[in-house]
């Protein structure tokens, strides 16, 4: 019996280690914005703001400002487009500062309003879907009404060059709109698998009218098993960009196994954050 209780011992004395014990990383807290009114569509919608763990150590720091469009998809598993698939964007947020590969953020996900999604992310109207045309809108809701709440009730900094916007699929193709057309508020963009087919690749034309004095950083990325077009798509805009001096401030990945799910934008959440506010 003793024998075997100084095996124990010596056993979770290995165990318990500094060097063997997991690191859990501190974790950042989450707000809630109910019902936020936008005057520009006259709906309301839910918006949930990610706080990084410091945020309440100090109260004269501030912090950079993600917006994610989708926000039902990126911090609760129970609201997710999938149920139990969302993007754990709170988590990875926690993993990437505690292991700082990325600077502290405040992350806030903008909820879409189901039927009219598809409306408030496009930039033009789709004659052949009947569909489309109010990124324009969208974006006077983002810039006009939303960031000046989020900056009053937050300690934020609110310069371009602290100011970034991201999303996937129809939320990474007005994500893309929003920078094309705000340079000057959005300094830094994450376009994940960005849906460049809508409108007849109209998106392109866009970048290509870009009059490229003002660049802001771009994560771009897409799957190997979003389909043959999609994956095509993506490499055009690479194309595209690169030939409008985005090449020094261009990230390009793509994931040769990863559909279009939220589960596999998650897989690529931490890459994008780091690249986004990378480590000072």
């Amino acid at each position: 019996m003793r024998e075997m209780r100084d095996t124990l011992r010596a056993t979770f004395g290995r165990m318990f280690r500094p060097e063997n014990r997991r690191a859990q990383p501190r974790r950042g807290s989450i707000e809630r914005l109910h019902a936020f009114h936008s005057e520009v569509f006259g709906n309301e919608r839910e918006v949930t703001v990610y706080l990084p763990p410091s945020y309440h150590d100090r109260q004269d720091v501030r912090y950079p400002v993600l917006y994610m469009q989708d926000g039902q998809n990126l911090f609760d598993a129970d609201r997710a487009f999938v149920p139990g698939q969302h993007w754990r964007l709170g988590e990875s947020a926690d993993a990437a500062i505690a292991a700082r590969q990325a600077r502290s953020m405040i992350i806030v996900g903008v909820d879409n309003t189901g039927s009219s999604r598809i409306d408030e992310y496009t930039p033009t109207r789709d004659e052949k879907r009947n569909a489309g045309g109010r990124a324009a809108d969208y974006a006077r809701f983002l810039i006009d009404e939303l960031k000046p709440a989020i900056d009053a009730q937050f300690r934020t900094l609110p310069d371009r060059d602290n100011t970034a916007a991201g999303g996937s699929s129809l939320g990474g193709l007005v994500t893309l709109y929003l920078g094309l057309t705000h340079p000057d508020v959005f300094g830094a963009l994450a376009v994940m698998s960005p849906s460049v087919w809508w409108d007849s690749r109209s998106i392109l034309q866009t970048v290509d009218a870009y009059p490229a004095q003002t660049l802001p950083r771009i994560w771009l990325d897409i799957g190997g098993r979003e389909g043959r077009e999609a994956l095509e798509d993506a490499r055009l805009l690479r194309e595209h960009l690169t030939a409008k001096g985005w090449e020094e401030h261009l990230g390009y990945y793509e994931d040769r196994r990863a559909d279009h799910s939220e589960r596999a934008w998650a897989k690529r959440a931490p890459m994008m954050l780091e690249f986004l506010f990378p480590a000072t």
